[in-house]
Parts: C-alpha cells; structure tokens; sequence
C-alpha cells in the first residue's frame, strides 16, 4: 500500500489516477472527507490528512509500505516535512519518494526551495529507504496567469531568463515506475521537460495553441506583485515568486535532462502539447471574451 500525499494537486491526482489504472494498490490522503469521491471511485483507498495534524498523519500511514511525500509551498513546509518523515520512520514505512526541487539550496532566498534543500538532508539522515525527485517549475504553474492570458498577455518580470519547464503529468508518470520498480534506492533525479524557454518563447507557443494572439510584456516589480494579487495568492507567496523569478531573470536554469524517458520510456511533453491539452484553463475563451 501506497499513501499519496498532495492527491488532490496537480502531481497528486495525476499519480493516483496511474496507480488506479495499474490497479496498484494506494491510500490517496486528503484534508476532508469531501475530497473522498473522486478516490474511491476510481478503486483507491480515501483517508484524512493534514501536515498540521500530526495524530491524521499518523493514522493515514497506518498499513502503508510506501509514502510518496510532497508537501505544499507554505511557511511551515519544512516543519511538515521532518514531520512525515519521523512518523513514516515510526510507523515502519518503509520507502519514501519524496518530490524536491531543482533549485533545492540552503543559501536560497526562495522559502520553498530552502524548505525541500532542508528536507532532502533530513531524510537522507534517516533510517529509511529514500528516492528523491527534483524538478523544475512546472508547466501547469501557468493556470496561475491565465486571466491575463485570456486577454492576450503574458506578464513577467524574468526577462530573457529560460527554464526548462515540465508537465506535472511527466513527473506523475516517473514517481508511478519509483513506486512499483526496484532499484531506485538512494537515488536523486533531475526532470526537465525538452526544452529550456523564455517568456516569450512560451507566449509564441500559447498564441499557438490558444488561437489567439498573447504577447509576452516585461513588468515592472511593483507591478507585477499586483498582477499576482489580483489572481489571489498571499503575500507570502508573492515575496517567494519574486525571489524566483529574480534568479530566472540572472540566468538560473538546469541542462534539460533524459531523466523522463529514461524512467518512463516516453519522452516528456513539449510546451505545446501541453497547451494544447489545457486550452481551456489557458484562457481559449479570450475570442469570445472579446466579442461580447
């Protein structure tokens, strides 16, 4: 048995739809029993979960042999994260897959990148079999923009700075071989999607997909935090985005990698495939939008 952690996001729901679909048997953990549904009906297990309820936790690792582990970008993720990983170690699970980052750093000004370099050390301290994914930002973080997007624009502040985005589907599909394969023990992996990008190679690939023109427009900082706010992220997480962005914007970014098809045996999806899946989330309505 598998307990999934974060089922509900992007990773998460991908990863337990996989695991169903191999009929593998897993615990998909979720913070109320509403959430439960979408699980069960698909042949999971459904259980309650919170990082900040540590009695949950421990009842929801009960019976598990696995734990993939991915905690959410808040202030108390590196809390959380020893957390899980002293009562996995309690509860006698006996491997964890735990989702990093990677940009992963002690020094880091980014909290959450801090929080994963911090939670990376821990568990290898631990007596625990441990497999570590890192990847870079995925492609789904644009949903965050797609208001603007619908109206034809792309705000950033990263200049011609390049990442090598990936679809959270990819990493889905690379933690479902960690969890049903052997060998992966103490390993570290780096995913990319294929190609590293600028904002305004994504706004050529978006204006692609979405059938609608967006143009990729450089903000000013002040700006761009209102841009954020306006799409209802907290203040915390806006000073992280900005810290981030800055180090895209100075030339961060990793060599693409052949870590996804290596472990899946399929190549990972491009930037256009992935917009094109996601049109509607994109903001495809932007032409009757304008219309009306």
């Amino acid at each position: 048995m598998v307990l999934i952690t974060g089922a509900t996001g992007q990773i998460g729901k991908e990863l337990c739809r996989l695991l169903a679909q191999s009929h593998i048997p897993a615990r998909a953990m979720c913070r109320n029993q509403e959430q439960f549904t979408q699980f069960t009906q698909i042949g999971l297990e459904a259980v309650q979960g919170d990082f900040g309820q540590p009695d949950q936790l421990r009842k929801a690792m009960q019976g598990c042999q696995q734990l993939f582990l991915l905690t959410p970008p808040v202030p108390q993720q590196a809390q959380w994260e020893r957390l899980a990983i002293d009562l996995a170690v309690e509860t006698g699970i006996k491997r964890i897959v735990r989702v990093s980052a990677a940009d992963a750093n002690l020094t880091t000004k980014v909290p959450w990148a801090k929080a994963h370099a911090e939670a990376d050390h821990y568990l290898r301290s631990k007596p625990i079999a441990w497999t570590i994914i890192r990847p870079v930002a995925f492609m789904q973080n644009f949903f965050e923009l797609a208001r603007p997007i619908a109206r034809g624009i792309l705000p950033h502040i990263t200049g011609d700075g390049q990442l090598s985005y990936i679809d959270s589907r990819d990493i889905a599909a690379v933690v479902r071989q960690l969890l049903t394969q052997q060998g992966h023990q103490g390993a570290i992996y780096y995913l990319t999607g294929p190609d590293s990008l600028s904002t305004g190679d994504i706004a050529t690939r978006l204006t692609e997909a979405l059938g609608h023109p967006v143009r990729a427009i450089h903000l000013a900082e002040v700006d761009m935090r209102e841009q954020l706010k306006s799409g209802g992220l907290s203040d915390w997480y806006i000073n992280a985005l900005i810290e981030q962005y800055a180090l895209v914007a100075g030339g961060y970014d990793i060599d693409t990698t052949e870590e996804v098809k290596r472990l899946t045996g399929q190549p990972p999806r491009t930037f256009a495939q992935f917009a094109r899946d996601y049109h509607q989330e994109l903001g495809a309505d932007y032409l009757s939008q304008s219309k009306c």
